[in-house]
């Protein structure tokens, strides 16, 4: 490894690009379940039960006030047909609630699954951007003390906004999870709004929103994917430039790639709702 100060700086903000873009890969094929053992899963669950106790007394309020509304008077519940209709309303809207749980994890699973596939199709797991060019390395060894300050100036600027993506980038990722943790949590408020038909677009909404968190992974893959062949050649370096203008067209070219991932990872919560149709 160099002794250079600019070269170390280069190399200490690409080393943590790599740990951030393959801690990417461990999270997106990771689970809610098993994410830091377990424990947040296990916290998730308990507010879940406590709140499925509110989310069956609402249960009864959504069904007396949609029937009230979709029932031009009490007379019509006599009617075989509507009171058989009601009936089934109130049984399947009792059952979301009450596996509410399992009807998210099913979901959870079959985009887990999916992950895997295109995990597994790509056939990348990780990706590095690389080290420096040797050519680039001597020569910004090769520099003078004088010679050496703007590549001090250049090389902090770069090695900031390194630094700076690859933390919006898996901070993105994080967010993903406890988007994930929060609309488990609270799910058996939303899925109560199943029992009246006037409100059953709620839990509609509220099950396409939570199908766009766990389907925002594939999109984060699919964006990793792409990034890996996109940017798996070195950038050219001339040899013929000083060495601060192979410097800073070296980092410009890095760190517009590592712009593009990130932009895309942060779009990918639109991308995915408007595929759904879900509002913003």
């Amino acid at each position: 490894m160099s002794d250079n100060w600019v070269v170390q700086n280069l190399e200490k903000a690409l080393q943590v690009w790599n740990e951030k873009f393959a801690e990417i890969w461990q999270l997106v094929v990771e689970s809610p379940k098993d994410f830091k053992g377990g424990s947040i899963w296990n916290m998730i669950e308990g507010i879940y039960g406590a709140l499925q106790a509110i989310g069956l007394a609402l249960l009864v309020l959504f069904f007396v006030v949609g029937a009230m509304k979709s029932l031009g008077s009490l007379v019509e519940v006599k009617r075989p047909e509507i009171a058989v209709k009601l009936f089934i309303r109130f049984v399947l809207a009792k059952a979301v609630v009450t596996y509410g749980m399992d009807l998210m994890l099913a979901i959870l699973n079959i985009v887990q699954g999916i992950i895997s596939t295109v995990v597994q199709k790509t056939g990348v797991l990780e990706s590095q951007v690389g080290s420096l060019p040797k050519e680039m390395v001597d020569a910004i060894e090769g520099c003078s003390f004088f010679e050496s300050i703007p590549l001090w100036a250049v090389t902090l600027i770069g090695g900031l906004l390194i630094w700076v993506l690859s933390f919006v980038m898996i901070l993105t990722v994080y967010g993903r999870f406890f988007k994930l943790y929060m609309y488990t949590a609270i799910a058996p408020i939303p899925l109560a709004s199943f029992a009246g038909e006037p409100s059953q677009s709620i839990g509609k909404t509220f099950l396409k929103s939570y199908t766009a968190v766990c389907l925002e992974g594939v999109i984060i893959v699919l964006a990793c994917a792409i990034f890996s062949f996109f940017a798996s050649g070195q950038p050219a370096v001339d040899t013929n430039a000083s060495p601060v203008m192979m410097a800073w067209v070296y980092i410009g070219e890095i760190v517009f790639n590592m712009l593009i991932l990130v932009g895309t990872v942060k779009l990918s919560d639109r991308l995915v709702r408007e595929m759904l149709g879900v509002g913003g």
